[in-house]
């Protein structure tokens, strides 16, 4: 019984330290993160998915509170149709390249 007494106490004083761990973090973490993530989007948009949902993951578990930019770098049909899909998502923004970006005037 003492074993289990203890057990017991020491669960609990490690859900207390847990706690108050996240409590600090949370504390610390500032309130507006200007932070924006901008990620370039090529042909099909391969990867772009993943990177995404990783990064909105990030920002329901509390670990980042910023946005989330898709810039069109040369996507075609299919990769258009994917980021506009995940720009629908709360915190993704699509943004498109400028015509005649990186050609420079003659």
């Amino acid at each position: 019984m003492a074993f289990l007494e203890s057990l017991l106490s020491l669960l609990a004083a490690f859900g207390l330290v847990c706690l108050l761990w996240l409590g600090a973090g949370w504390l610390l973490l500032p309130l507006r993160c200007p932070a924006r993530v901008v990620l370039e989007g090529h042909g099909t948009g391969e990867y772009l998915e993943q990177a995404v949902r990783a990064l909105l993951w990030m920002r329901r578990t509390g670990l980042w509170r910023g946005t989330v930019v898709i810039r069109d770098d040369g996507l075609d049909a299919q990769g258009r149709l994917l980021a506009s899909t995940l720009s629908l998502q709360d915190g993704v923004r699509l943004a498109a390249e400028p015509t005649g970006a990186g050609q420079r005037a003659e």
